[in-house]
């Protein structure tokens, strides 16, 4: 995950995941157009290990991550020799930076890409090509949907709660290696959740905030009922 070489950038005609597009619109009887690009809607988990008292997240390396990281240091080219008419075999090697300023912490994660598939079973596949966990259709709680990139994407992200146990570890997590993935499982100490969020020298999706946030408000207060009044304590 840390090792990053042979960098390069070239334009994007075809995708599978992504097409950018512009609309064209009256509004307010103004003549107006906006560029934006269609892509997937999505799913993620907030995942609670209820034995370890930790939140389950995904560490990895994201590209586009990287590539703005690249752009900010002025390293990719010309945004005009990188138009969707260039030639897509044409590519422009950029400088190496570390890998690391490409790898993210965030919640457990898909795209919605498979047809007749609910949101719930993407969430529960999800969790389990990523972290290794077998949970139930009927353990998942509906945290909220929201739209993810307003400005850019318009998708739809649905985020779903869930817990786990050892016991529901059930085999090998990291991801599909088949298409690229190299994910590492992280645990967070529960109790270490507010340093986690505002520490901006770690590097994480703001899904992670608004899940930690939400935990805080909706199960914290369950989880502490239960231990005052468990006869242990």
């Amino acid at each position: 995950m840390e090792s990053v070489m042979d960098v390069e950038v070239s334009s994007c005609r075809h995708s599978r995941f992504l097409r950018p597009l512009r609309a064209h619109y009256t509004q307010n009887g103004i003549r107006k157009e906006w560029d934006f690009v269609k892509t997937h809607d999505s799913v993620s988990v907030l995942i609670y290990h209820a034995g370890r008292e930790t939140f389950v997240l995904v560490k990895q390396f994201r590209p586009a991550v990287y590539m703005c990281e690249c752009a900010r240091q002025g390293l990719l080219p010309p945004i005009d020799t990188m138009t969707s008419d260039a030639d897509p075999q044409s590519r422009v090697a950029v400088q190496t930076l570390p890998a690391s300023l490409g790898v993210t912490y965030e919640l457990c994660a898909g795209i919605v890409d498979k047809p007749g598939l609910s949101l719930e079973q993407v969430a529960v596949e999800e969790v389990q090509e990523e972290c290794g966990y077998r949970v139930a259709l009927d353990s998942l709680q509906k945290i909220s949907s929201y739209r993810s990139g307003v400005g850019l994407t318009g998708s739809k992200h649905t985020m779903f709660y869930t817990e786990v146990t050892d016991a529901l570890h059930v085999g090998a997590d990291g991801g599909k290696a088949e298409e690229g993935e190299l994910i590492e499982v992280v645990h967070v100490p529960v109790r270490d959740w507010q340093t986690f969020v505002l520490d901006d020298r770690i590097p994480k999706a703001v899904g992670v905030h608004l899940a930690f946030l939400w935990f805080q408000s909706n199960i914290a207060p369950r989880l502490h009922a239960a231990q005052c009044l468990s006869p242990a304590s």
